[in-house]
């Protein structure tokens, strides 16, 4: 009995004594419980006072840490870096290269020089005319039969040299006679019309008109003396230097400049001027002789649209009631027409090719029925104001008189005419 009692009293002691340990846990954790209750020191264990202050202050640093946490969410490496010096952004949008301007260049036409490839012999009847191949002194060689005197074939080549030569009586070849005071002189027109490459429908080759003439003094008798002629070169001649260059350009609508662009829509106006270059020759008067359009550069190619014909009747305003016109003439060397601008039904390509036919004649000689420039508009009229020579645009245009005239070809083209872009308005 003894030694149970003792086991007994050993447990009460060890229960008492826990009791008092969470007590003394609960007092520290509630500072009101710690003011308002006390425990004898000697009755608190010791093992009590450090699981005490030991849990109090692993609850106080627990509740600093949550609190560090909540102001700080980078850690200490982090916040070290963020406030160290940050190396400013080298990065920059890309710029766009600026495109350089272009630089003015010195640029000039070169213009064509008067060939000196030309050689005339003046007898009491007859002329004859020695032509150099390389006729416009480039190495390229023409062909004989492109040239013609007046309409008269080369009679042949100088044995040994490529000369080619014509040999004709003054009345021939649709030669003039013109009377001075002083002279009879006989004039002929030295014409090249380039050909074709064989082969192919092209040609780099210019064409020219020269004029040769042949002077003779009216006060001697030239049957009884004989007249004593000379080699004419042609570079030293004021008559031979007859060098004619007909063109086509697109103009501005004032006509002050040509024209940079030629593209154009339906129903607006294309201005075009027709002029002859004169090298060393008396004043001319020029004329638009006829006009084709195609949709390549072949003249002759289908479909294609005669708009000038008749020998200048413009004949556009009269089958289509559009505005077409030549305008009054302010230079001889000059002619300008407006031609309202149109397409080809149904054809493949926008482009439009014209190919006049140009003629010249002195600017002292008159318009004709053979030479002029006639508008319609509720009747014909002519662009110099000489309106009688238009009565026959209506039929067949001739003429009894045959005065002296210079005739070349000239293009123009492509000129794109495209329809204007249609859009419907009002609709969501």
């Amino acid at each position: 009995m003894g030694l149970l009692q003792y086991v007994l009293v050993l447990v009460v002691l060890v229960v008492f004594d826990l009791k008092n340990a969470f007590g003394s846990l609960r007092s520290s954790q509630s500072p009101k419980s710690k003011k308002h209750q006390s425990y004898p020191a000697s009755r608190v264990p010791v093992s009590s006072q450090v699981l005490g202050n030991t849990l109090q202050k692993a609850s106080l640093s627990q509740s600093l840490d949550y609190r560090g946490f909540a102001q700080e969410p980078l850690g200490l490496q982090e916040k070290q870096v963020l406030q160290g010096p940050v190396k400013p952004l080298d990065w920059r949008f890309p710029t766009v290269p600026e495109v350089p301007s272009e630089m003015a260049v010195d640029f000039h036409l070169r213009q064509p020089v008067t060939p000196s490839s030309v050689a005339i012999q003046c007898g009491e009847n007859r002329v004859h005319v020695e032509v150099q191949q390389d006729l416009f002194s480039n190495g390229e060689l023409i062909q004989p039969s492109g040239l013609t005197l007046g309409g008269c074939p080369v009679v042949g080549l100088v044995p040994g040299s490529k000369v080619l030569f014509f040999d004709n009586e003054l009345q021939d070849c649709n030669s003039v006679l013109m009377m001075t005071k002083d002279e009879l002189v006989y004039t002929f027109a030295l014409t090249y019309t380039p050909e074709a490459f064989a082969g192919t429908p092209i040609t780099r080759a210019g064409g020219a008109v020269i004029g040769v003439q042949c002077h003779y003094q009216r006060f001697q008798n030239v049957s009884g003396n004989a007249l004593k002629p000379t080699w004419v070169p042609y570079a030293s001649t004021e008559a031979g230097e007859e060098v004619l260059l007909f063109s086509l350009k697109l103009m501005m609508d004032d006509w002050s400049f040509e024209r940079p662009s030629n593209s154009y829509f339906l129903g607006d106006v294309i201005n075009v001027e027709a002029s002859v270059k004169v090298y060393n020759h008396v004043p001319l008067r020029v004329f638009v002789d006829s006009c084709v359009a195609t949709q390549v550069p072949d003249v002759n190619a289908l479909p294609r649209y005669l708009f000038i014909e008749n020998h200048g009747c413009l004949v556009d305003a009269k089958v289509t009631a559009s505005s077409s016109r030549f305008m009054p003439r302010s230079q001889e060397d000059k002619i300008r027409f407006q031609l309202e601008a149109f397409m080809f039904q149904g054809g493949s390509s926008p482009s439009i090719y014209m190919t006049c036919v140009l003629k010249a004649t002195l600017a002292s000689a008159p318009s004709d029925a053979l030479h002029k420039s006639c508008s319609f508009a509720n009747g014909w009229l002519a662009a110099d104001g000489n309106h009688q020579v238009c009565g026959c645009c209506d039929s067949t245009c001739a003429s009894p008189f045959g005065g002296l005239q210079w005739e070349g070809k000239a293009s123009l083209g492509p000129v794109v005419v495209q329809e204007h872009k249609k859009t419907l308005a009002g609709l969501q």
